[in-house]
């Protein structure tokens, strides 16, 4: 049975994802880089870079659906194309990490937070909390 490719990203609210997380009916893949992870994330999530994600795409469930998310949007909006191309029901968080942590909802490990996507900006970032600590 083959489905039918999606010709457009489809883009689920936060507060969308919190309750199919809650009923676990989907896969929620984090694109963005490994700083950004360890920064702070979504529980529950898997965490493949889009740079891996083709060669990683066994790992991924063709038969339920998945999320990508990133920081804002773009990366994940790229692996929404890609993976709703080759016949995957996906989608992607709306606003990315960002959207879900200025909605206040929960990051992991406790004390997360989001990230700035380049690794400049982790270094001042890592600097900045340590100096404040």
């Amino acid at each position: 049975m083959s489905e039918e490719p999606q010709s457009e990203s489809v883009e689920i609210e936060p507060a969308g994802l919190q309750k199919l997380l809650e009923a676990g009916g989907v896969q929620l893949v984090d694109v963005r880089t490994d700083h950004e992870w360890e920064a702070g994330r979504i529980a529950g999530a898997t965490h493949i870079r889009l740079e891996e994600l083709a060669g990683r795409s066994a790992e991924i469930e063709r038969d339920r659906p998945v999320v990508f998310y990133c920081r804002g949007g773009n990366r994940s909006g790229m692996a929404v194309q890609a993976f709703g191309e080759a016949g995957y029901r996906a989608s992607k968080l709306a606003g990315g990490i960002s959207s879900w942590a200025e909605r206040g909802l929960q990051l992991s490990p406790e004390d997360g937070y989001v990230a700035e996507s380049g690794e400049a900006a982790a270094v001042l970032e890592g600097r900045r909390r340590a100096r404040d600590g």
